[in-house]
């Protein structure tokens, strides 16, 4: 251990050699110490040259021998993890602190909630019996009584207030503040925690729906670290968080005598398909603090029943109902904020048709899109301030922000298609299945920050967009859009790429159809730009390799390149809409480039306990046209309780075109955005259940009696060329042996034994190295996934495995079906026998591997 001491106590460079000789500790000098603080910064971990040359060219240093300097810089990182460490157990006590204090809160507003059920149980108990002794008298007595009981409980009613009266306002904001601060920490609502949200230290907080309430509510409670001024003023930026937010215009601004504020707020919200109208609200905001230091944040629509101004019209929206909501923000001891969120809605269901209800109904989605998105992005936004998440290609955290909000409002706008951004709908071709809309202000649409004038103005032309909504039956929708990602190829067109791409030229019009060969290899390589905190969204570019498209001296380059984002893919959380949105881009990749998102978004729909529907898809418009009382049903709820098994798919992909080619462009979009159409109903054929309350997932074990038998020749043909067991188990059952080769750590895969091998079966962790799922892993071959070198490994080990039936391996480098490099420190092929001990398939386990 080295010990810094004054200039004082230091002897000569005889009397330390010493002391070194005799085992003691070295006193360094301030100097020294300076010296090799120097070196730390630049290098924690010297090499044996590097400290060496440290003696040679430090003088100071020369006395000390190179086994103690490398002692100090052993200690010094030692000292600098210790330090880490310390820091690190401080936050999580601060966490564990608070969120201990949270959770007491939350104990003590379920006691009160158990005391009022308690007295409300014994309130009914005795109007039973008091309705059981008062069925002996006459109609007109009860009558008589309850009109008495009327008139003790009237039904409050609100005084119109003055608009231009700031008092009558701030009526209305305490009011709001008082039921705000009662559901947030009061029995106000009878909330009922979100399954899969528990609270911990490094969980998003403890989430709660409502349970019986008048519309649909969300509660969250949470800490960010963060201080209170700065959450509110990123709570109250809401169209930078709520993805679903078109616009928020704060009309007025009143303060108040505390030192808060009311303010008059219209905001609009997006439409979540193609077949429901969009919905507006007109709010008052009321920020205040309260004595304990908290911020308060409360929000409540305007009706004639609350009073206050009338708000602004909008055609084509829905007036929705905001009941009192908000956002207590408390300051916690050693820095951070305690949130307390709020979300409660009236969304006005019945304006809908019944099939769509679930989407305005469901608390959980609610929460999933408002409440839980509200404290994902001050967590987010709290991890890049510490810089805890890694970005990719050098851009900064907010401009990548940017574009993942971009790719969003450019797709709700393309599903929406509103009006005022200059959106028409062009006449159909006698079939209502695919909508066609048109943009001849691309300019208004795109946005002032993005230079597009010189796309669109030379030729004369716009935006087209074709969009369709369908239902799925049994499909859920995170591993379908997992799908969808993975396997662009499987719905894809390749010619429509080249259009799409050739749209950020100079000549943007030059590929007015669609081709079906285009010399695409269908081979697509990822390039990660960032996530989120929880991994729940991605934000990548795609590099589509093998394009090569020549008309009219017109020439693409071979790579294609697309700005993708894709959330909503854990199939464990409840409510989430999964989404998958991509735009083509240039090699440029300039912050300002014009963004057309086009892409798939998949809405859970609460599940009901009704009979099984004989399809798995349907056409969504064609239900609508039956009317209300031909509804699609899903399997009892009881055997369905991992996935929603019903869900709204919509489907939006815009195209430019020039004026004179644009029913030729309507044309080929109808029909691209249809074959798409079916492409994903086949899909979803094939990931959907077989059956009721059969389930599908990727952590899932596959139990069929072939995988059984599979497990058991993998095992034998193992112990038979190895001479060891694969398993360490006593048992030698089947099922068992399934069991242990799908929960194997290494990864276990199957090919099958052609010119081309493909893959046939892998285990959990071969999935999860490869990228894939069950269904796509026989759409993999072994060389897409080889480099060069494993290549002629597997070459020139080949007649060794089929002689001797095993072989091991070198570490070396693979690809995922995502194209990411994965290592591995060895790998183990053998030849698997059949009960006939004929060749059945090869097996590669792939031992430690990890992701570069």
């Amino acid at each position: 251990m080295a010990m810094v001491v004054s200039g004082k106590e230091v002897g000569k460079g005889h009397q330390a050699a010493a002391a070194m000789d005799a085992g003691k500790y070295v006193r360094y000098t301030p100097e020294q110490v300076e010296a090799l603080e120097r070196v730390y910064s630049e290098c924690p971990k010297p090499s044996s040259l590097r400290r060496q040359q440290l003696i040679r060219e430090c003088p100071i240093l020369s006395n000390i021998e190179p086994k103690q300097i490398k002692v100090w810089f052993q200690n010094r990182r030692c000292r600098e993890k210790q330090r880490k460490e310390a820091s690190r157990l401080q936050t999580v006590n601060r966490k564990l602190t608070a969120m201990n204090k949270l959770l007491m809160e939350e104990n003590d507003r379920l006691q009160k909630q158990v005391s009022q059920l308690v007295y409300d149980n014994g309130y009914m108990r005795q109007q039973l019996h008091t309705t059981s002794v008062a069925t002996t008298d006459t109609s007109c007595e009860s009558v008589v009584t309850s009109g008495q009981h009327h008139q003790q409980n009237p039904t409050p009613q609100h005084p119109q207030r003055d608009a231009n009266n700031p008092a009558g306002l701030l009526a209305i904001a305490e009011e709001t503040l008082a039921e705000f601060l009662s559901k947030a920490t009061g029995t106000a609502v009878d909330w009922v925690q979100m399954v899969g949200m528990k609270p911990g230290p490094d969980s998003i907080g403890i989430i709660a729906v409502s349970h019986n309430c008048s519309g649909v509510a969300a509660r969250a409670c949470g800490l960010v670290s963060l201080e209170p001024t700065k959450v509110a003023e990123i709570l109250k930026d809401r169209p930078s968080w709520y993805r679903d937010c078109r616009c928020l215009d704060v009309l007025t601004v009143i303060p108040t005598g505390s030192g808060g504020n009311i303010e008059l707020v219209y905001m609009q919200t997006y439409a979540p398909t193609t077949l429901a109208a969009a919905r507006d609200f007109w709010t008052l905001r009321y920020t205040t603090a309260l004595e304990d230091g908290s911020l308060v944040i409360c929000e409540r629509s305007l009706t004639p029943a609350t009073g206050g101004p009338a708000g602004p019209q909008a055609p084509n929206f829905v007036r929705a109902e905001m009941l009192p909501s908000g956002y207590l923000i408390r300051p916690c001891d050693g820095g951070g904020s305690m949130i307390h969120i709020v979300d409660h809605v009236d969304l006005d269901a019945w304006s809908v048709p019944e099939v769509l209800r679930p989407l305005y109904e469901s608390p959980k989605i609610l929460a999933q899109k408002t409440t839980i998105a509200a404290l994902r992005h001050l967590r987010q936004l709290a991890q890049e301030t510490t810089g805890e998440v890694p970005y990719g290609m050098g851009r900064q955290p907010a401009v990548l922000r940017t574009f993942s909000q971009r790719l969003s409002r450019g797709f709700n706008d393309a599903v929406n298609g509103f009006a005022e951004d200059g959106w028409s709908l062009l006449s159909n071709d006698g079939v209502d299945d695919v909508t066609i809309a048109i943009n001849s202000s691309p300019n208004k649409l795109l946005g002032p920050h993005v230079n597009s004038s010189a796309t669109f103005s030379a030729l004369g032309g716009g935006i087209l967009c074709a969009k369709a909504s369908m239902l799925l039956q049994n499909v859920p929708p995170a591993i379908l859009v997992r799908f969808l990602r993975e396997h662009r190829s499987e719905w894809a067109d390749c010619g429509v790429d080249a259009y799409s791409a050739a749209s950020l030229r100079a000549s943007p019009f030059a590929v007015p159809g669609v081709r079906s060969s285009s010399g695409f290899l269908g081979s697509q390589v990822v390039l990660p730009l960032a996530h989120t905190a929880e991994h729940e969204e991605f934000l990548e570019v795609i590099r589509l390799e093998g394009h090569v498209f020549n008309q009219d001296d017109v020439i693409l380059p071979r790579d294609m390149y697309l700005l993708q984002l894709c959330s909503g893919v854990d199939e464990n959380a409840v409510g989430s809409c999964a989404q998958l949105v991509f735009a083509p881009i240039d090699e440029s990749f300039d912050d300002d480039l014009p963004l057309l998102p086009s892409g798939f978004r998949v809405i859970p729909l609460d599940p009901k306990s009704d009979s099984p529907a004989a399809t798995r898809t349907l056409d969504l418009a064609s239900t609508l046209e039956v009317g209300s009382g031909v509804t699609v049903r899903s399997v009892n709820e009881t055997t369905t309780s991992t996935y929603n098994l019903r869900s709204v798919l919509t489907i939006a992909f815009q195209f430019t075109y020039e004026n004179h080619l644009r029913d030729n462009v309507a044309a080929m979009a109808r029909q691209y955005v249809r074959s798409v159409v079916a492409s994903v109903q086949r899909v979803a054929m094939a990931i959907a259940p077989s059956g009721p309350g059969c389930q599908i997932g990727l952590k899932h074990l596959p139990g069929s009696p072939e995988a059984q038998t599979m497990a058991r020749w993998i095992s034998q043909s193992y112990r038979t060329h190895s001479g060891v067991e694969l398993f360490r188990t006593d048992s030698q059952g089947s099922d068992s042996l399934l069991k242990l080769l799908w929960h194997h750590p290494d990864a276990i895969m199957c090919c099958s034994l052609k010119a081309s091998p493909v893959f046939t079966f892998a285990n959990q962790a071969g999935l999860d190295m490869l990228e894939t799922t069950l269904v796509a892993l026989q759409d993999i071959t072994l060389e897409k996934i080889l480099d060069d070198n494993g290549r002629k490994v597997i070459c020139s080990e080949f007649p060794k495995i089929m002689q001797q039936g095993f072989a091991y391996l070198p570490a070396g480098i693979c690809l995922s079906s995502m194209g990411r490099p994965v290592s591995y420190e060895q790998a183990v092929a053998w030849k698997v026998l059949n009960d006939e001990d004929s060749p059945h398939c090869l097996v590669f386990m792939f031992m430690n591997w990890t992701f570069v």
